[in-house]
């Protein structure tokens, strides 16, 4: 488990400071096979994995699965593989929602006894023809039903309301608010958020929102944000312009104390990250988290982003 005070060494009342657990998204080192993913984690010292299912072999993917615990890491999330309710840019296909639902509960079938009330992470898609309120009146349903599945396996529901960037090609809710309303039209216990900084941190009224979400926020996400060159340009943690410290403070007053996990795409960039040491991403990554977590409990994190 992290400590950022205790790694930084620096100052007498750094002890005070809460600690936190560092987890690493299989996106961010994208070129790892999931084997490699597993072993340079704990070995760098990462308490949790998001676990991206494109990774996993068919054939093979409960052995695969069964590396994570020896290793000493915990799942912090799962990607499947088909994670949207309609269509997007990353994932067209199966075209209709019915069965990429059903591709959906098909990954929890099989992943879901793997960790302790795993949260699945979801977005919406793209709204058919802009049609918003389509998506979201079906969303109503078909993440109700898919909820009650993930109770049955003992795993959660996650859903990621991605950044206004991402409009009409992979989401139809832009904003927390937004998301939130869509869990309580749900209305089961064990569905809820994933609170992406890159995503959300222009949202207006973001830490109130943030700290609203209570024990409805599963997963957390962070990254950092210069103006993006493409759909997947993400920076390293304290490397762009992302007020992370306040975003901080509002997630831990929300009641959250899962891991923080960083999840950065970087292609079709000429500057990709996925083209340099990812061993040093992931630590660079967390002198970033660290920085900004002495930050948001030294005093300092409480402006408004």
């Amino acid at each position: 488990m992290s400590d950022a005070g205790a790694a930084a060494g620096e100052g007498d009342d750094v002890a005070d400071l809460p600690s936190y657990r560092y987890g690493v998204s299989e996106f961010t080192t994208w070129p790892w096979r999931f084997e490699q993913d597993v072993e340079r984690y704990a070995a760098l010292g990462v308490d949790a994995i998001e676990v991206c299912e494109f990774k996993l072999d068919d054939r093979r993917a409960a052995e695969q699965m069964a590396l994570i615990a020896p290793r000493g890491l915990t799942i912090s999330s799962v990607q499947p593989t088909v994670r949207t309710l309609f269509p997007g840019r990353m994932q067209p296909e199966p075209a209709e929602p019915e069965e990429r639902m059903a591709r959906f509960r098909r990954s929890i079938e099989r992943l879901a006894s793997f960790g302790d009330n795993v949260p699945f992470v979801t977005n919406t898609g793209n709204p058919p023809n802009g049609n918003i309120r389509e998506v979201l009146t079906r969303a109503q349903q078909e993440y109700r039903a898919l909820a009650d599945f993930a109770q049955d396996h003992g795993a959660r529901v996650a859903l990621e309301p991605l950044n206004a960037s991402t409009m009409n090609e992979e989401s139809a809710i832009w904003t927390l608010q937004q998301a939130m309303r869509i869990v309580a039209a749900v209305d089961r216990p064990n569905f809820g958020v994933c609170v992406d900084v890159w995503n959300l941190w222009q949202n207006a009224e973001i830490l109130d929102a943030i700290r609203s979400c209570g024990d409805r926020n599963f997963v957390v996400q962070v990254s950092d944000w210069q103006t993006p060159r493409s759909f997947a340009d993400r920076y390293v943690v304290g490397q762009g312009i992302i007020p992370l410290p306040p975003l901080l403070r509002a997630i831990h007053d929300s009641g959250y104390r899962g891991p923080y996990v960083v999840e950065i795409f970087s292609q079709d960039v000429p500057d990709s990250l996925y083209d340099g040491d990812l061993h040093q991403l992931i630590r660079d990554n967390r002198a970033g988290l660290d920085a900004a977590w002495r930050e948001a409990f030294g005093g300092e994190g409480d402006a408004e982003p």
